[in-house]
């Protein structure tokens, strides 16, 4: 794995994992919008080729961000979750969102704000953890037959 990176900069590194134009895309809609299939991916709007869906989940299972299992009822589905270490990430994401707001809005007046981003803001840490509570939640409800 290690001729995968292209240095030893450990900003560049994590870049060549997070730093494409759709990995990113994946996690989020892992996180925030409870996809967990290779149908809800593609059904997003963000419109993801299949062939780079393909890829990058592929991508993020080899890092161990993300583990594949068989739907308990339908074997021929698989569920795609995020591991702790991928969890270990929301602060970043959260980081993002404000950013966003803070620099991006002004040029695309219709960004999505998330509805409790001034609270989330004001306890970065505490949202952090809810964040991930709430999607380990989501995680065991799929597995429950």
């Amino acid at each position: 794995m290690e001729d995968f990176f292209r240095c030893k900069c450990p900003i560049t590194s994590s870049l060549d994992i997070f730093g494409d134009k759709w990995t990113l895309v994946i996690v989020k809609q892992m996180l925030f919008e409870e996809k967990s299939t290779f149908k809800d991916f593609t059904e997003s709007e963000e419109a993801i080729a299949t062939n780079i869906l393909s890829s990058r989940l592929k991508m993020l299972e080899k890092f161990g961000l993300i583990e594949k299992e068989n739907h308990p009822n339908n074997k021929k589905t698989n569920i795609y979750t995020l591991t702790e270490k991928a969890l270990s990430f929301t602060p970043i994401l959260i980081e993002l969102m404000i950013w966003s707001k803070e620099n991006i809005q002004e040029f695309h007046p219709n960004l999505n704000i998330h509805p409790d981003l001034n609270r989330i803001k004001k306890n970065k840490e505490n949202a952090a953890s809810q964040i991930v509570k709430s999607y380990n939640q989501f995680k065991k409800s799929l597995f429950k037959n």
